[in-house]
């Protein structure tokens, strides 16, 4: 139960990443200023939510490599044997897509917040 609670906590988390960074700088590179703008204006949250983005990156980061830790120890898997495994493979499958998830979506938002702005100036110049 713990690590079910853990690994939708990485979810929510890692989902915040891409709604307050990769979400506006995505559409910025889209759609141009303007739909940042008229989106801004109608989620004025964005804004202090993308001002702390070093907190927000930071904090998923380190429950993603929690809920890594927890997901991916051998103990569990002897726990599985030793207690029949019925549950296990169910439960064990659900952490393990949703860490996978989380993390896709974490690296997408750290790629729009961190790495987009630079790489469009390496190749503009």
């Amino acid at each position: 139960m713990r690590e079910r609670v853990l690994a939708l906590l990485t979810l929510f988390t890692s989902s915040g990443t891409l709604i307050c960074c990769a979400l506006p700088a995505a559409i910025a590179a889209l759609a141009g200023g303007a739909a940042v703008a008229s989106l801004v204006s109608t989620f004025p949250w964005l804004v202090p939510l993308s001002q702390q983005k070093g907190w927000i990156f930071l904090g998923a980061g380190g429950l993603l490599l929690l809920n890594g830790l927890l997901v991916f120890r051998p103990q569990s898997r002897l726990a599985c044997r030793v207690a029949g495994g019925a549950g296990c493979e169910v439960a064990g499958r659900f952490t393990r897509v949703t860490f996978w998830v989380a993390l896709s979506i974490y690296s997408v938002g750290a790629f729009f917040a961190y790495a987009l702005t630079p790489l469009l100036r390496w190749l503009e110049s």
